[in-house]
């Protein structure tokens, strides 16, 4: 039978009836059918409760399982949580009939209570109805595309044009990697190596005729910022010619201990630019707990996509010890996903400074220390004349500027909210049905596996733990199937750009053996039978994990060891993904592309992954001795409800180097 799914968002402006506390809000649906004589019960399921919040965001999904939806009402009572008997703070009734819902799912919004003496408070929720989603682009996928289409339409199907989609597009030129052609035994020089990469960046953005978005983990500094200064500068030509202002969002990630200065970012970006400029911008970012963006996007006119693992920091990528990282540019429908992606990024940093705290916050300097899990800030351009919040995107905006793309292969978009959703996560669940769906072989190049340690250690931060799904999924295809798997990762504390390493520091501490050993210890644990010497055949034949190296080995001449920050994997051959997501457990906002083409992941191979192998492996980063010694080992970190002061100030540091950042006046510092 069809499903109804109940997407709780979030209610605004609530009032507490008892006026002496602040509510613990909670939402009570009960699906019936009001027939005429005997009505009919569907259910009833309760949100999670939200403690002290008067405008509680849950993003929860609830799942009714009927016929249809003839006279189908839902009955909506938002409550507090009391002791004794809960309150009823609000309610409304729903008529699912008249709603004409379908498989793509529909915002509602419904008024809750009418409050006397403040703003009247409403419920935000997405509802939708029928079989699992279909998509009609998804026609000329491999079994490894299916696998994680068929994942994400049963399993995701509300996050259908907002985490993921089915897509096309075309890969422009070769895939962009810096340092560039290092493989080759060129020479890497001390500046000047990567200056083109900034350049191109800027002109993706430059094209813009009437929407772009841009995301980052930080904001653009040395020649990245440069560069967008100047793509700025052709845009406010191009904004000359029309009648309505071009809009431009801006999303970077509040760091816990360096949030964004958005003030700071925008008047540098807009230092150069007339004030009466046809161009309206903004400089968001957002935390939630441990949780902000890291996706690094720049959309286009829903025509133009830049996307990958490369942050726009210059002292990472442009001076000297360069971090290996990899990117691509791609025309098509697919850059429409990006810009999608951005939509509840800014809803949510609206949302939140919309509340009594967000106000408050607003009207303080953005270089304040606040010791909150929730920061939102934002900055629009020209003050007074560009709302206060950007618009949202949709694709009827820049419906005129469509092309035909030649030469376009399927795409599979795949993302993550983090914990601006309650438990979904789309690309993680994609990604394990990729891995599930291997036949042949598995290539990864990743930062890392084994969580964040704590500096100049191979402890892993109390808390942290290792992906431990993943590694099932790796160790279930290396034992059942025979699938050969290839691990090139960062080599441990490289520092680039010379940063100090409480400014950057890529590679957790792990070395290949532990990787190894863990990958071995998840086929213990999901064979118990497996014999000693079948686990060490299947570490000499079917496990190769290496450290990232060039013709000159693993180390620049002033002798600190290179970096990779890739997320990249390819599953037989045939699809690959690039984007934003480690694979070590990391809940932030992430973003990438599957390209499901053979041939456009071969030429990919042949420009990135195959020099790569070839320099990286040489069969001396593992010993299979060590890696079955080092079975017995508890590698997750411990419990941290009891940790020190010590412990906590050692958690800053490693974090805020595991994040990568520098010093540049674009960040504030914050307890």
């Amino acid at each position: 039978m069809p499903t109804l799914t109940v997407h709780l968002y979030k209610i605004t402006n609530l009032c507490d009836d008892a006026f002496v506390d602040t509510a613990d809000p909670y939402v009570k649906f009960e699906l019936e059918k009001n027939n005429l004589f005997f009505d009919e019960d569907f259910g009833e399921v309760v949100s999670s409760k939200k403690k002290n919040d008067m405008n509680p965001v849950y993003s929860e999904d609830f799942k009714f399982v009927i016929p249809n939806l003839d006279n189908m009402e839902l009955k909506v009572t938002v409550m507090d949580d009391d002791t004794g008997s809960d309150d009823i703070l609000g309610g409304c009734l729903i008529n699912l009939e008249k709603l004409e819902l379908s498989s793509e799912a529909v915002e509602i919004r419904r008024k809750v209570d009418d409050n006397y003496f403040s703003p009247d408070s409403w419920i935000i929720l997405k509802l939708s109805f029928g079989n699992v989603v279909e998509d009609a682009d998804a026609t000329n996928l491999s079994y490894v595309g299916n696998s994680a289409y068929d994942c994400l339409r049963k399993e995701h199907g509300h996050f259908h044009h907002q985490l993921w989609n089915v897509t096309s597009g075309h890969v422009v030129g070769e895939l962009h990697q810096t340092p560039l052609h290092a493989w080759r035994g060129v020479s890497v020089p001390r500046e000047g190596h990567d200056d083109w990469f900034p350049e191109i960046m800027g002109e993706i953005l430059s094209r813009t005729k009437i929407w772009a978005d841009v995301l980052s983990l930080g904001p653009p500094d040395g020649k990245f910022m440069l560069s967008f200064k100047k793509a700025l500068l052709k845009i406010v030509e191009s904004a000359a010619e029309r009648d309505n202002p071009i809009i431009i969002r801006m999303m970077f990630g509040n760091i816990a201990g360096c949030p964004v200065n958005c003030t700071g970012v925008m008047d540098e970006l807009t230092a150069n630019l007339p004030p009466d400029t046809n161009i309206n911008l903004w400089v968001g970012a957002w935390r939630r707990g441990v949780s902000w963006n890291h996706a690094k996007i720049i959309a286009v006119d829903g025509k133009y996509l830049h996307t990958g693992g490369h942050n726009m920091w210059d002292p990472h990528y442009l001076e000297n010890d360069p971090v290996h990282d990899l990117s691509l540019e791609l025309e098509g429908a697919v850059a429409h996903d990006g810009h999608l992606f951005a939509n509840r990024q800014w809803d949510f940093v609206e949302s939140r400074q919309e509340t009594f705290w967000g106000t408050v916050v607003d009207k303080m300097p953005d270089h304040m220390p606040q010791a909150l899990k929730v920061r939102v800030t934002v900055s629009e351009w020209p003050t007074g004349v560009a709302s206060e919040y950007p618009p949202s995107y949709r694709k009827q905006i820049v419906r005129s500027l469509a092309e035909h793309i030649d030469n376009a292969v399927p795409i599979i978009t795949l993302g993550r909210f983090g914990s601006l959703t309650h438990l979904n996560r789309p690309s993680d669940d994609a990604f394990l049905a990729m891995m599930n769906s291997s036949q042949t072989i598995i290539h990864l190049a990743l930062q890392d596996l084994g969580p964040v340690c704590i500096p100049g250690t191979k402890t892993a931060l109390p808390g942290c733990v290792w992906p431990h799904e993943y590694l099932s999924a790796l160790g279930k295809a290396i034992w059942e199937r025979g699938v050969d798997c290839e691990i090139v990762l960062s080599n441990p504390g490289s520092i680039p750009g010379d940063l100090g390493p409480l400014e950057a520091c890529y590679g957790n501490g792990w070395d290949c053996n532990d990787v190894a050993s863990e990958i071995i210890k998840s086929i213990m644990n999901q064979y118990p039978d497996a014999e000693d010497d079948d686990l060490r055949q299947k570490v000499q034949e079917n496990l190769r994990i290496c450290f990232i190296k060039e013709e000159r080995g693993n180390t620049w001449e002033d002798s600190m060891t290179m970096g990779m920050h890739a997320k990249h994997f390819i599953i037989d051959d045939i699809a690959m993904y690039i984007g934003s997501q480690n694979l070590y457990v990391c809940d932030l906002a992430e973003w990438g592309v599957l390209i499901d083409d053979p041939d456009q992941t071969q030429k990919a191979m042949d420009e990135y992954w195959n020099p790569l192998w070839e320099c990286s492996y040489t069969g001396n980063d593992v010993d299979v001795q060590a890696v079955m010694d080092g079975l017995g080992i508890d590698r997750d970190g411990d419990d941290p409800v009891d940790i020190d002061d010590d412990m906590r100030k050692k958690m800053k540091q490693a974090s805020l180097a595991n994040s990568g950042y520098n010093k540049n006046g674009l960040y504030d510092d914050e307890d």
